[in-house]
């Protein structure tokens, strides 16, 4: 008997023959719309990271720094991912996709790496400390093998982490919030931002 192991590009092409069969024109756009999310749906705890003040040290300070400073982040942060059960989806530039199975692990996971990185920032100059911003998202999104996750908590995640945080922040959306618990409301404050995707945003104060 031979066996026949499927790639993960098998389901980038179930997904890509159904959004082609989705635009033939009178397609059952609603029934092709359930067999994608019954395919492909799954609850997700949903990371995105970015370093603050990046761009602006890279002119100033130039290219080398700029593959040291990743270099450095990925050396220290990736071990905590891991330990946390996260999967490291996407590093692009100095951000990090990651997604977790349950997002009391997500947060704890951020709260380490924000901690470690105060540890490691302890005796650097300023220009050569690793500021980090963490933005977390939770909720039913399409995850496309180990390559990609799409859904409205992704996109809130990444607008939470790469365009609203600051440095060593930790901000999740309303459904990671709804998502923890138990919870200590000392340690929550709630964000005065219109987030798209998200009924409401808070920073996790630590």
């Amino acid at each position: 008997m031979t066996l026949h192991f499927l790639s993960t590009g098998a389901g980038e092409n179930r997904l890509k023959r159904l959004i082609e069969k989705r635009l033939v024109p009178g397609a059952n756009k609603q029934e092709i719309d359930a067999m994608i999310w019954d395919l492909f749906g799954e609850d997700w705890a949903v990371m995105f990271t970015d370093l603050s003040g990046f761009s602006r040290n890279v002119a100033q300070f130039g290219i080398i720094h700029f593959l040291v400073t990743i270099y450095e982040a990925e050396f220290l942060l990736t071990p905590i991912i891991e330990d946390h059960g996260g999967f490291i989806l996407k590093v692009e530039g100095d951000s990090f996709l990651v997604i977790f199975r349950k997002p009391q692990r997500a947060l704890e996971c951020a709260l380490a790496m924000q901690k470690t990185l105060i540890i490691a920032n302890q005796d650097r100059v300023p220009e050569e400390k690793i500021l980090l911003c963490v933005g977390l998202g939770y909720g039913r999104v399409l995850r496309i093998g180990d390559n990609d996750v799409y859904g409205a908590e992704v996109n809130v995640a990444s607008k939470l982490g790469e365009d609203t945080a600051k440095a060593g922040d930790i901000l999740v959306s309303e459904g990671f919030y709804q998502s923890v618990s138990p919870r200590k409301e000392e340690n929550w404050k709630k964000l005065d931002v219109e987030i798209p995707g998200t009924s409401g945003a808070w920073k996790y104060v630590y």
